[in-house]
């Protein structure tokens, strides 16, 4: 059967002389072949050649050869221009390049537009987007040296190079994250960001960073890096001597011990806030990284309770240059977040997180007017805000996604689309966990705000059909919504795209009702952990994890009465606080009438059983609920450590080290983060006890596996997998799953586990980073997944509310 998708490789020969000195050198030879691999927003992907690889039956590339079998295609030859680019419009998939290197040596690799690459072997991160900032410290091997690179969509222009012989431990600025100097705030220390490259054998500790900035010094230690990568790493700046408006230089220099090993510079700049968009940096509880968003401040300087607007970009865009498209209000201000960078997430999972980062640090620094709340966004924030609108009803007074689409089931991007429907039983258990996802299910929720849709009607990027799509979703039910096709309006005619009057006008109409002033209910969530409430209601527990819950209700204050209709719900909560006490409150659900006298408590649990509603209380917070419900991806968060194993054979620690470091380097790549690594031997449940973990290797080679997974009920060891009672023997078999952590009641561990090499090798694709894919709790995968599809699941699923095992098969 023919792929859909291809595959590139290049194959380069160097030819130096022995001895021979060079500094960098440029691929220019090569070979690719295509259509071949396709990856996505799913567990399963489909990859012949990683397959190969994983199983060790992989030849290596030849002009006019198969690239993996007698049949099918073949490799081809490619030479790089003038400029050392290989250029034309080729469907992508692998690139090899051969290096004959004369000496065993370190060395910095770059490639421009990769999705990840192998090194000999060993998988790396890629630089996806084509920044040209990505550089992997490598291990070069005295002969030929072998490294294939992976190319996801239209591949065009790409260049690949190696620094030979790099300093030990390196700045890198290009991707510097920076805050900038707001005159008149009082703002003295500042907290930016930059990478260092560690290219040695041995972990980097004892490093400082010291900055200078018009002659005042700041100094920090930096965290400990792991040998030949990179982390992103905070720096202190003391900006109190800035006075005016301008550029700064700034000089970073980078200590090991009491060594310079290097020293870079920096431009910061000092804005005024009163006309001037500007830059703010901040940590994030996600994974503890600096992070910035872009402020459009509110015209003539801070007011008193201004209205705040949230603006979610779209792809490529930077949050400044979002809050440079919108001129500053007189009656607000407009803070922009990175969706952790300018593609990131597409607003979801760790997008999404930003989002809301943000927007807690933006009500506690401009204390807004709490009934003044607006979201807006274009393109790929379009969606954003069509997503976070119905995730979040009752954060907004009005929502205005412009030129957006509203699901990546029916437009996607770069990672493709989450698949609109299931073939078999076991997709449907995999799309189920991108439930999250799809607004049109949520859609009702749009009742909680005003709607203004902004659109050009000649739009070829995200066409107008999107648009009208929603409008005649909303029209359906939504009282209050505004629709705009900008006559010839193209994805971008200038900063009307966003900052349209009329929109603007219609924010101004519209506040935030009280709690006490909505008596109707209508709400829809996926994941409770994700959104659990509207108003006065609270979904605290589903029924079936992850399919849609629903209540309808309406509250009649005259008549002391709450009645209405419930749908996978399993704990409900209703905020009763503003009753009088002793009072009587007659309610009615699904049929079953209760009768409740209001005493002290603010929140009525109601639990469902056997079609039943009855009173209760509060669910269990180690149960399933708003704080931790599962999927895979739930533990990537709360400062999540990476913890390799380093028992068992050289090969077995070797995969573990490898994999985290790919997961700590794509996640620094997706979603400018920076993660501890650290080996299972430093792991320490009172040190790392508030953390998301994530653990690779099993319970006969991680050493922190008894201590984080005694009470999983999925164990795995060098021979088999257990989910529960049922055992999958082979040394062929992976696993991706979470499990609650037992010491605290909000924490998770998520394993990335197999049996034998084969196994383990298919777990270093890492899609799970791309936004809205969807992963169970847990599935348990064979390593011929990438050339048999779903037939290679064995099982996948969804814990019971208890963490137990779900029912039956």
């Amino acid at each position: 059967m023919k792929l859909s998708f291809f595959l590139l490789s290049l194959l380069v020969l160097q030819g130096i002389a022995p001895g021979q000195a060079q500094s960098i050198h440029t691929f220019n030879e090569g070979l690719y072949v295509e259509n071949v691999h396709r990856y996505g927003r799913e567990v399963r992907f489909t990859d012949p050649l990683a397959h190969a690889l994983a199983v060790g039956t992989f030849p290596s590339p030849a002009e006019g050869q198969p690239f993996i079998q007698e049949e099918g295609e073949v490799w081809k030859s490619l030479s790089a221009n003038e400029e050392g680019r290989f250029t034309g419009r080729i469907r992508s998939g692998y690139l090899s390049l051969s290096y004959h290197s004369a000496k065993s040596q370190k060395a910095l690799l770059k490639i421009s537009g990769n999705s990840m690459v192998y090194v000999n072997g060993i998988p790396r991160a890629g630089d996806i987007y084509g920044d040209g900032w990505l550089y992997l410290p490598v291990s070069l091997k005295k002969g030929k040296n072998e490294i294939l690179a992976r190319f996801n969509g239209l591949w065009s222009g790409i260049s690949a190079e190696l620094q030979l012989d790099p300093k030990p431990v390196t700045l890198q600025v290009a991707d510097a994250t920076l805050p900038d100097k707001v005159l008149g705030s009082g703002q003295g220390q500042m907290t930016g960001a930059v990478v260092v490259i560690n290219a040695t054998d041995r972990r980097l500790q004892n490093a400082r960073m010291e900055t200078n900035l018009n002659g005042r010094l700041q100094m920090v230690d930096l965290p400990e890096i792991p040998p030949m990568t990179f982390r992103k790493v905070p720096f202190e700046v003391d900006a109190s001597t800035l006075t005016e408006k301008g550029e700064y230089n700034c000089s970073l220099q980078l200590l090991v011990g009491k060594t310079v090993s290097d020293t870079q510079e920096i431009t910061l700049s000092a804005r005024d806030e009163a006309e001037e968009h500007y830059k703010q940096t901040f940590i994030s509880q996600i994974d503890g990284s600096v992070q910035y968003y872009g402020v459009a401040p509110q015209k003539g300087g801070p007011d008193e309770n201004p209205a705040l607007f949230l603006s979610v970009h779209g792809a490529g865009v930077e949050a400044i240059g979002q809050a440079r498209a919108y001129s500053l209000k007189d009656w607000g201000v407009l803070v922009a977040p990175t969706n952790r960078r300018p593609r990131g997430f597409n607003w979801e999972d760790w997008g999404r997180i930003d989002a809301l980062e943000v927007l807690e640090i933006a009500r506690e620094k401009y204390r807004p007017d709490p009934e003044r709340i607006y979201l807006t966004g274009h393109s790929m924030g379009g969606h954003g805000t069509w997503y976070l609108g119905a995730t979040y009803p009752g954060k907004w007074a009005a929502i205005a996604p412009c030129a957006g689409y509203p699901t990546l089931m029916g437009y996607g991007s770069a990672d493709g689309r989450i698949p609109e429907n299931a073939s078999t039983d076991t997709e449907k258990t995999l799309l189920r966990a991108s439930n999250p996802s799809d607004v049109i299910q949520l859609a009702h929720n749009y009742q909680a705000s005003g709607i203004y849709i902004h659109h050009g009607d000649a739009d070829r990027v995200v066409p107008v059909t999107y648009a009208r799509q929603m409008r005649g979703i909303l029209a359906a039910f939504h009282p209050d919504f505004s629709y705009y096709e900008y006559p010839g309006g193209s994805h971008w005619f200038g900063s009307e795209s966003v900052d349209w009057a009329p929109l603007f006008d219609y924010f101004r109409w519209h506040q935030i009702p009280a709690d006490s002033a909505v008596n109707t209910i209508e709400f829809t969530t996926a994941n409770p952990a994700v959104s659990d409430s509207y108003k006065w209601a609270r979904i605290l527990q589903q029924t079936v994890p992850l399919e849609y819950s629903r209540v309808k209700l309406e509250r009649n204050p005259d008549q002391m009465a709450i009645s209405g209709t419930t749908e996978n719900v399993s704990i409900l909560g209703l905020d009763v606080s503003n009753y009088p006490l002793d009072s009587i409150i007659n309610l009615e659900l699904d049929e079953t009438q209760l009768e409740w006298k209001k005493n002290s408590d603010t929140l009525l649990y109601l639990h469902r059983s056997q079609e039943t509603w009855k009173f209760g209380q509060a669910p269990d917070p180690y149960d399933k609920g708003i704080y931790r419900n599962g999927t895979f991806k739930e533990p990537f968060n709360h400062r999540m450590i990476l913890v390799y194993g380093t028992s068992g054979s050289r090969e077995e620690k070797e995969w573990a080290y490898n994999k985290a470091r790919l997961d700590a380097e794509t996640w620094y790549y997706r979603g400018n983060g920076a993660l501890d690594i650290i080996a299972d031997r430093e792991f320490d449940l009172e040190v790392h006890g508030d953390r998301g973990v994530i653990l690779y290797g099993n319970a006969d080679t991680n050493r922190a596996w008894d201590l984080l997974l005694a009470h999983s009920p999925i164990q795995v060891n060098r021979e088999e997998i257990r989910v529960g009672e049922t055992v999958y023997s082979g040394e062929d078999l992976g696993a991706y799953f979470m499990v609650p952590r037992k010491d605290h009641p909000q924490r998770s561990v998520a394993v990335i586990s197999g049996t034998g090499n084969a196994g383990r090798q298919t777990l270093f694709a890492n899609q799970y980073f791309a936004g809205g894919s969807g992963f169970p709790d847990f599935v348990i995968i064979r390593a011929d997944l990438p050339v048999v599809g779903l037939e290679s699941i064995l099982a996948s699923g969804y814990y019971q509310n208890d963490w137990s095992l779900p029912e039956g098969k």
